[in-house]
């Protein structure tokens, strides 16, 4: 069997330049060529080789629950909360409890926000 590496995540938006703005100002991803194509998809880095697609698509109707996202770790999760909160972005625990993380049965606390298009977004301190 081959080994497999995570390579991109490729998310539906209404607006490019929305998605873009947010993903920068959330988490300082640098945008990196697109080099597929001459279409209006942006690409970010997320580091390591690892990308985040934005397409745009202004009359999809985008559908999502919480159990289905995409999760980013970090060391400093409490600094990471503090920035949500300077922006003024809304995130919840997994039961929905607003403003509060949640603490996973091995000890992981993570919290839950949502991107411009409601697509969510798990951040955490596995690391």
């Amino acid at each position: 069997m081959s080994k497999f590496t995570f390579n991109h995540i490729a998310l539906s938006v209404k607006d490019v330049d929305t998605a873009v703005s947010f993903y920068q100002q959330v988490f300082q991803f640098p945008e990196i060529e697109n080099t597929t194509s001459k279409s209006k998809t942006r690409w970010l880095s997320l580091g390591e080789h690892r990308q985040l697609h934005l397409i745009p698509r202004p009359d999809a109707e985008i559908k999502t629950n919480k159990a289905v996202h995409f999760a980013l770790a970090t060391p400093r999760l409490d600094k990471f909360i503090a920035h949500l909160e300077a922006l003024g972005i809304a995130y919840s625990d997994w039961k929905d409890t607003p403003q509060k993380n949640y603490i996973r049965n091995d000890g992981i606390r993570q919290v839950y926000f949502q991107d411009p298009d409601g697509y969510w977004i798990e951040v955490n301190e596995a690391v």
